[in-house]
Formats: structure tokens, C-alpha cells, sequence
């Protein structure tokens, strides 16, 4: 009972390291006054962009060090790249310090490799102490990055809601203390190494049941409330009720084994990537005695390609080494899918300060990253109600995972056609949505498709098309921005900010958003 309840303190904390780590969800806020300050043009600020996605480029070298040396260590030296990446620009823009700007994009790099850092130490630890039910637990627990933009902007108008070069030096410390915090408990509750007996894994279902309702409690509680927190009081109320919620948790997985009992189980996720006839094949082979599984595979078998095909993959779920996996056409479809769908919302997140200058809206900016974050934690966690559909519906994770990226495309459309509010609203909501389910489902489906032991180096080899997608992209929407800002030919004021518009920003505008 004792070893059964340290893993879900263990997934509790991995879930406040997630919900802090997603620091590069805050750039719009500050993105343009860090433009003002330093005085560069569009195409510049871009690049600080695209060097924070940079830095997971890197991120495969934390899965080499989680190899070698214990997750807490990881996660220290994690905390401590994110330490010094914004706390020196921090230091930049109130002029303490001055730095040329070569360095911040290489504070940007290594801010942008803090997160990646965080996030596989995270994986790691689920893929390890829920080896049954791995997908959840991977699902449940990143979804809680989506509300990290959300919680830094409550955490920021509890303080100053007029400072945005704040949210620079929240980047810095919050993910230090969250981390202190998530140490003590993993250190102190972290399960023996041995592999937990089948017996304890009778009340994961149920478990993660209530830690759906719970997250999905806390997503609608900031969705509702951060609208309202625009000034110090409300945000503090509203803070600290977001901090009961993420602490909930805590207490509900070590409840369920004492007073519920419940016969709900769920001994595999229907959420599989084969569909129901080869499932139905396999186990007949399974269970016949000239059956594969039955047969004595030895190195040999694998070198003689009995599991992939024309490079193509036969048997799911074979770890992976680095050369094996770049040398397969499957890892590179995904490569491209992933880029085509998590790699575009992530780069309209980046940009959404702009966005909303370039359409007259600077003013709402952080309840627009507000709802971006929402969106993006609701849609991590929509990835895992397949999970809990009846074994009768069987359908591939890459299929969900290509549903997925169709919000996207939708929102972009809707961009081109219409310049007011209530559309950029509704298009963010959907690229938030789709990149969640898409950056959420991405993890369980690298694990399942390559290997679970291998996880940690092969997804970050993956999200290295972050980066190349993001200066791809970046630069495209850069260069059409300059472009065209010179023929602004009027100012109107709204809100009370100055916002240059003309028919140059709205083709500027709608070129970017076709491209992409």
C-alpha cells in the first residue's frame, strides 16, 4: 500500500515541475517591450524566439545524463540554466547589466534548454513508475505545462500588473523554488528501483480518474477566474486558489487505496496504435504454439530485419537506438507531422504579441497568452479520453494525432478572413487546443513507437524540428512584417494605446497566416 502511493506523490510532483516549466509560454507579454528596449527591429526579436526553441536542439542531452546520473541532479542543473538565462536578461532590461545581443540569444538558448530539461526528467519518471499505464500518466502529467502561462500571468498582476519585464524574473526564480519543492518529494517518496507488483497497480484507474477531474478543475477555474484578476487583490484571491487546487492532488491518490473500492479497472489503454483486426491477429499468434512470440528470437532475428520491413516498422514498441531511429522512414513522417502541427502553434504562441499590435488589440495580450494556456492544458488533457473509451473502439494514436492538427489549420483560415476580436479569440483557443493534444500525445507516441526505455534521448531528437520549424517560419512572417510596416499610413487609439494599422499590415497579416 505504502510503495502504491509513493509513485503518485512522485506524478504529483512531476505535475508542479510542468505546471512552472513552460516559461517560453510568457514571450508575448514581455516580447515587445524587450523589442523597445533593445532596439531591434521584428526580425531580430524573432530570433530570440527562435533561439529559446533552440535550445531543444540540445534537450537530447539531458536523456544521456538521465542515464548516468540520478533525476534529481537533472532537474538541479535544469533549474539552474533557467536561473541564469533570464535572470541576466532580467538584469539587461532594468540596465544593470549590459549584454550585446549575441549574448541574449545565447541566455535565450539556454533558458530554452532548461525547459526541455524539465519536461524529460518528467517523462522519465513516468514512463518508470507507470510502465502499465504510461500514456496516462505521460498525458496527465504535461498537461499541466499548459497552465504555466496562465500561472505566471496571476502570479505576475498579483504583484505589479503594469511591470511586464517581471515575468523575465518570475521565468527565473519560480521554476527554482518549484523544483526545491518537487525534490523534497521525490527524494523522500521516490518507489524502490524493483518494479512494482502486478497487485499494485489495482487502483490506477481510479486514481487517475480523480486526477483528471481534478486538472480539469483547475483548467476551468483559471480560464473563468484569470479574466477577472487584472488587478493585485482578485489576483492574489485567485492565486492562491489555483495553488490549493495544484496542491489537491497530493492528498487524492492516498485517499482512493484506504476508503474506495471500486471494481473499474483498466488493465491496458484502448488508446493503442494498431487497430482492432491486427490486435485480433496478434493474439491469435500469441496463443498458437508455432506463434512469434513463441519462437527463440535472438540477436540474429534482429539484425535479419524480422521487425521492420522495406524500413518500414512490423512489431511496435522496439527500443531504438539513435542510429536505428533516424535511419527509419517512419520516424521522419512523424518528424514532418510533428512540424506541420506542434512546431506552427508554437510559433504563433511566440508571435501573439504582434499579432495583436498588427490587429489593434496590444492591450489584451496577457488575456489572450492567458487563454492560449487554457486552451493548451485542456487540449494535453483531451489526449487522454481515449485512453478511457470502451476496449471496443479501437483507434491508432498517429490517427488521433493527425486529427488533432486540423484545429490548427482551421484557425489560421479563420485569421485570413476576418480581422476582429472575437476571431483572433476563437483561433487561439484552437491552436491552443490542437498543439496541446498534439505536444501531449507526441510523448506516449515516441515511447510507443520506439521504445519506452529510449524515450527521453529519441523525443528529443524528434522536437529538434521545433527549432528548424520556428526559424522557418519566424523568419517568413518577419521578413513579410518588415516588409510591410513602412506603408502604415494611419494611427488610431483604442484602449488607450497607440497602434499603427494600414492595408501593408493586413496584407502582412494575411500572407503569414496563408504560408503557415
Amino acid at each position: 500500500m505504502e510503495e502504491e502511493s509513493r509513485k503518485w506523490v512522485v506524478l504529483v510532483a512531476a505535475t508542479w515541475i510542468q505546471a512552472f516549466a513552460a516559461t517560453n509560454m510568457d514571450f508575448p507579454a514581455y516580447s515587445t517591450g524587450l523589442k523597445s528596449a533593445l532596439g531591434i527591429s521584428q526580425a531580430q526579436l524573432n530570433y530570440i524566439s527562435v533561439a529559446s526553441d533552440m535550445g531543444k536542439a540540445l534537450g537530447w542531452c539531458s536523456g544521456v545524463c538521465l542515464l548516468y546520473f540520478p533525476a534529481w541532479a537533472v532537474l538541479f542543473v535544469a533549474a539552474v540554466m533557467g536561473l541564469v538565462g533570464y535572470g541576466l536578461q532580467w538584469l539587461l532590461l532594468h540596465h544593470i547589466l549590459t549584454l550585446p545581443y549575441f549574448l541574449v540569444l545565447m541566455l535565450s538558448l539556454l533558458a530554452g534548454c532548461s525547459i526541455c530539461w524539465f519536461n524529460t526528467v518528467c517523462y522519465v519518471i513516468c514512463i518508470k513508475y507507470f510502465p502499465a499505464n504510461k500514456s496516462l500518466a505521460l498525458s496527465l502529467s504535461t498537461s499541466f505545462s499548459g497552465v504555466s502561462g496562465a500561472m505566471y500571468n496571476l502570479i505576475a498582476n498579483s504583484i505589479n500588473p503594469n511591470d511586464h519585464k517581471l515575468f523575465l524574473l518570475l521565468n527565473a526564480v519560480v521554476p527554482l523554488i518549484t523544483s526545491a519543492a518537487a525534490l523534497l518529494l521525490m527524494i523522500r517518496y521516490s518507489p524502490p528501483d524493483a518494479p512494482l507488483l502486478d497487485g499494485t497497480h489495482r487502483h490506477d484507474s481510479a486514481n487517475f480518474l480523480l486526477l483528471t477531474a481534478v486538472a480539469i478543475s483547475t483548467g476551468m477555474y483559471l480560464l473563468v477566474l484569470n479574466s477577472v484578476s487584472s488587478d493585485v487583490a482578485a489576483a492574489r484571491l485567485v492565486l492562491t486558489g489555483a495553488i490549493v487546487l495544484l496542491v489537491l492532488p497530493l492528498v487524492t491518490p492516498r485517499m482512493v487505496p484506504g476508503v474506495v473500492n471500486i471494481s473499474y479497472q483498466q488493465e491496458d489503454s484502448s488508446f493503442i496504435l494498431i487497430d482492432k483486426d491486427h490486435r485480433d491477429l496478434l493474439e491469435m499468434q500469441m496463443q498458437s504454439p508455432d506463434g512469434f512470440l513463441d519462437r527463440d528470437l535472438n540477436k540474429e532475428d534482429f539484425d535479419n530485419n524480422q521487425l521492420f520491413k522495406d524500413e518500414r516498422l512490423v512489431l511496435l514498441g522496439e527500443e531504438h537506438s539513435t542510429k536505428l531511429l533516424v535511419a527509419r522512414l517512419d520516424f521522419w513522417l512523424y518528424y514532418v507531422a510533428y512540424m506541420c502541427g506542434g512546431t506552427i502553434a508554437l510559433v504563433y504562441s511566440n508571435n501573439l504579441g504582434q499579432i495583436s499590435e498588427s490587429l489593434g488589440y496590444q492591450s489584451d495580450v496577457r488575456s489572450l497568452v492567458s487563454l492560449y494556456s487554457a486552451c493548451s492544458f485542456f487540449g494535453r488533457l483531451l489526449s487522454t479520453v481515449p485512453d478511457f473509451l470502451p476496449d471496443k473502439m479501437y483507434y491508432a494514436r498517429t490517427g488521433w494525432l493527425a486529427l488533432a492538427l486540423v484545429p490548427t489549420q482551421v484557425a489560421f483560415l479563420l485569421l485570413v478572413s476576418s480581422e476582429s476580436y472575437a476571431a483572433l479569440t476563437t483561433a487561439t483557443a484552437l491552436v491552443g487546443l490542437s498543439s496541446g493534444f498534439v505536444f501531449s500525445a507526441a510523448v506516449s507516441i515516441t515511447a510507443e513507437l520506439f521504445g519506452p526505455n529510449s524515450a527521453g534521448v529519441n523525443h528529443n531528437i524528434l522536437i529538434t524540428n521545433i527549432p528548424l520549424g520556428s526559424l522557418v517560419y519566424s523568419l517568413l512572417a518577419a521578413l513579410i512584417y518588415e516588409a510591410n510596416i513602412g506603408n502604415s499610413d494611419k494611427v488610431v487609439s483604442q484602449d488607450g494605446s497607440k497602434i499603427y494599422q494600414s492595408a501593408g499590415e493586413k496584407h502582412c497579416k494575411n500572407t503569414s497566416f496563408a504560408a503557415l
